[in-house]
């Protein structure tokens, strides 16, 4: 009986001493995210694809590809605002627990892209004319992050962004808000 007894408490010990490591650096993960731009219309959202790599601390560098689809009303027709955009960033820990179990992050992200205004047609159905271009544009981003391990290499995200562009006909100021995965390998 005792030696019962005793592997049940050496596989107890053995079960919370084991804790996988967590943010490790150099580690890679690729997130998916999609969101909700801050607009009256629900179709607005923006898909993301993003490679990080780990660096000291829980901090990692962000490299990211962005679609961004809103629509804007012109009397009963939608007209399509489409962004393609690519991210290059650093992504701080601001808190944390010590298991890194759950964190908050704060990034900072230089972008540059293209968008286009009604898939690049300047005529509409009635004949009017859209005087806004097709531009490439660039700018800023930053966000906040709230990420929370559901396994060792799984991640949730819960993302507040917001960029600034120029180089645009569109509004300058883009908040968002969405949701995403991280899987590290």
């Amino acid at each position: 009986m005792i030696k019962y007894i005793f592997a049940v408490i050496l596989a107890m010990l053995s079960m919370t001493a084991l804790q996988a490591q967590r943010m490790l650096p150099g580690q890679k993960g690729l997130e998916i995210n999609a969101g909700m731009l801050s607009r009256e219309v629900s179709d607005n959202y923006y898909l993301n694809l993003t490679l990080t790599v780990n660096g000291k601390n829980g901090n990692y560098w962000i490299w990211a590809a962005e679609y961004t689809h809103q629509f804007t009303d012109y009397r009963e027709l939608e007209i399509p605002l489409e962004a393609y955009t690519g991210e290059v960033g650093y992504s701080l820990q601001l808190l944390g627990d010590a298991r890194k179990t759950t964190t908050l992050n704060a990034g900072v992200t230089a972008l540059a892209g293209y968008e286009t205004i009604n898939r690049s047609e300047a005529i509409l159905y009635d004949g009017a004319t859209i005087l806004n271009e097709d531009n490439f544009i660039y700018g800023i981003g930053g966000q906040l992050s709230l990420e929370t391990y559901l396994s060792d290499r799984v991640v949730l995200l819960l993302k507040g962004r917001t960029k600034v562009f120029w180089g645009t006909d569109l509004k300058q100021f883009r908040p968002s808000a969405g949701i995403g995965l991280r899987f590290n390998f």
